[in-house]
């Protein structure tokens, strides 16, 4: 079951009123906008974005009792400017875009996410990736191993990118690299023996910076935010949560140099974290950080 995280912080924060609109940009399992329509109530309309069908197919179930108007746009959130021009809105008030993948996503999601079940290796959140589509079997198979070490490192923050780049173009000339399985095997041989018992799984960093790289999810987080901050109405607020120190720096550059251009305010001098509570119940939202915008 997907949780949302910093429910209540999202919540309290987006100074949500009656009859406001809303977009959800990354609806997920449609946790947050469960709790947005309670507020903007009747009169209030929740435009939510998702590139995963099963993601709407459930949203839509978890938000059929919800009490506002209800627009539901397969895309990603990256295009943001034109679902709203698509549904006839010009202006919102509030925008909530959550960088997170859901548990189901990570863990049923049968594209290659997890390295706790064999999969292909995917990785794409699109539901029938076509070849032109960068897949996280492609990257291993075919990309340069400076190129594997960048990313890696870069997006994954592993110290030992250079070992694993090396080991993946090494073990691809006898076979090619295929499963999520075949993936871990050679990190592991990639690695000490010292890092294999380590808290978090060794190859939590790879798989993530390959998540990152498939989606290209800081592409579009760049690209998405001037477009929020274009559309929403004055007094609007923007809400991101990141999971990521490369997310959560784009988002505070941003935000600091829509400050200084003078198109709003920063509602959060510093980032907002989950409460010991939460991260104890819901151990994926310890890297959370919310930030909050509020247009002129």
């Amino acid at each position: 079951m997907h949780i949302p995280v910093l429910l209540k912080e999202v919540i309290d924060s987006l100074s949500l009123q009656e009859g406001d609109v809303v977009v959800d940009g990354t609806l997920n399992r449609g946790g947050h906008s469960k709790e947005i329509c309670e507020l903007i109530g009747k009169s209030g309309t929740l435009i939510g974005i998702d590139l995963d069908q099963g993601a709407l197919d459930e949203a839509k179930k978890n938000l059929k009792n919800a009490k506002c108007k209800i627009i539901l746009e397969k895309d990603n959130f990256r295009n943001l400017d034109k679902v709203i021009a698509k549904v006839g809105i010009e202006k919102v008030n509030a925008i909530l875009i959550d960088l997170g993948f859901s548990s189901d996503q990570m863990d049923d999601g049968g594209r290659g996410f997890s390295f706790g079940r064999d999969e292909k290796l995917l990785m794409t959140l699109k539901d029938n990736p076509t070849e032109d589509d960068l897949t996280a079997r492609e990257i291993v198979n075919s990309w340069d191993e400076e190129n594997i070490a960048d990313i890696i490192y870069g997006y994954g923050g592993e110290t030992f990118s250079r070992h694993i780049a090396s080991k993946i173009v090494e073990s691809r000339k006898e076979k090619s690299i295929e499963t999520t399985q075949d993936l871990v095997s050679v990190i592991e041989k990639a690695v000490p023996s010292w890092y294999k018992h380590k808290k978090i799984h060794f190859a939590t960093k790879t798989f993530q910076a390959l998540r990152i790289t498939v989606n290209d999810e800081i592409g579009a987080l760049k690209e998405v935010l001037p477009k929020a901050i274009e559309a929403l109405e004055e007094n609007g607020r923007l809400a991101v949560i990141s999971f990521h120190s490369i997310e959560d720096r784009v988002v505070k550059i941003f935000f600091k140099e829509q400050k200084e251009a003078s198109v709003g305010e920063i509602i959060t001098k510093k980032p907002i974290a989950p409460q010991r509570e939460e991260v104890k119940a819901n151990p994926r939202s310890r890297s959370a950080k919310l930030r909050i915008f509020e247009k002129k």
